[in-house]
């Protein structure tokens, strides 16, 4: 779920907590930027803020105007708000997902290509859910946590389909970037190299 940071508008931080329940965002409240600024927890790249006047103190954290949406043209309808909020949202998300960087490949979910220093592979949707589940394990996942959290494990699928889709990518990858340790295949399951 991604976050929307609201910064120095209270009523409306209140607003979408009473609505908390029917909202596909979660809402955060700070009462000045200085205090936002020193919240080291959150992941603001995923997140949309929302402020009342341009500002640069924000810009000099990493935050581009992708982050930003400033309500500067208020009063506006409470469904004319909440579009521009899903607009920015959908934008942002649509961004993030273009530029996923796995060692020193670039992983774009949208156009679904892997590319690395201007060469393009094109994936298939299943090829990409490998990939970004064995970047986020971090370790060794065997075929059974593979047939289930990829495949949904079903008892119809056998092991060599799980086998087969790993050593096509494999060699796939291999073919167009000569990299053979991308994905490494252990004896007690797979991992990104």
């Amino acid at each position: 779920m991604q976050n929307v940071i609201i910064i120095n508008y209270n009523s409306l931080y209140e607003i979408f907590d009473d609505l908390k329940e029917n909202l596909p965002f979660k809402t955060i409240k700070f009462k000045n930027e200085d205090d936002f600024l020193k919240d080291n927890n959150l992941d603001i790249r995923k997140s949309l803020i929302i402020l009342d006047k341009k500002t640069k103190l924000l810009f000099n954290h990493g935050l581009h105007e992708g982050n930003i949406l400033y309500l500067n043209d208020l009063p506006l309808p409470f469904e004319k708000l909440l579009e521009k909020i899903n607009i920015n949202l959908i934008k942002l998300r649509y961004s993030l997902q273009s530029k996923i960087i796995i060692k020193d490949f670039q992983l774009d979910i949208n156009s679904k290509h892997l590319s690395k220093f201007g060469i393009t592979l094109k994936l298939t949707e299943k090829e990409i859910e490998i990939i970004l589940y064995l970047n986020k394990k971090k370790i060794n996942c065997d075929i059974a946590d593979l047939q289930k959290n990829i495949w949904g494990y079903s008892t119809n699928i056998e092991t060599h389909t799980v086998e087969t889709h790993i050593y096509r990518l494999r060699k796939k990858i291999d073919k167009v970037f000569k990299d053979k340790k991308f994905i490494v295949s252990q004896k007690d399951g797979y991992l990104i190299g």
